[in-house]
């Protein structure tokens, strides 16, 4: 069985965001939930500043849940590194899309290392997917 220290924490998403994405997909608990099987173009854009840069690593992925593997199974991710100017004022994008074969019942999540310094404003930080 996996570990309990190998599942990320998902970023919570507004559910009338949810509500917006087509067909095929459904939103819960910070989760899309694939209801057809079927390739999709999965994506997902976070927003990451601060007010003072101590260039800490920045995590962004995409992960899925299945109740056929006990751990997360990384579908995406970017580490970012040395973005920014020691002290000053920053702001950084992390962007992730690709093309997946996903299996009804397949939850797909994001996860992010430091929550605080992303901006939620829809139009900088999202995520999504539509069948192809």
């Amino acid at each position: 069985s996996g570990k309990p220290n190998s599942r990320s924490i998902p970023l919570e998403w507004e559910d009338t965001y949810g509500n917006a994405l087509l067909s095929g997909v459904r939103y819960k608990k910070g989760g899309l939930v694939i209801n057809d099987t079927g390739l999709y173009f999965v994506y997902s854009k976070v927003y990451f500043r601060g007010q003072s840069c101590n260039n800490q690593p920045l995590n962004h992925k995409v992960f899925m849940r299945n109740s056929k593997y006990p751990q997360d199974l990384v579908l995406m991710e970017e580490k970012i590194m040395n973005y920014c100017t020691t002290g000053q004022m920053w702001a950084h994008s992390s962007y992730l899309g690709a093309v997946f074969n996903l299996t009804s019942a397949d939850h797909l999540y994001v996860n992010v290392s430091e929550l605080s310094l992303v901006n939620f404003e829809e139009s900088k930080t999202f995520f999504g997917l539509y069948k192809l």
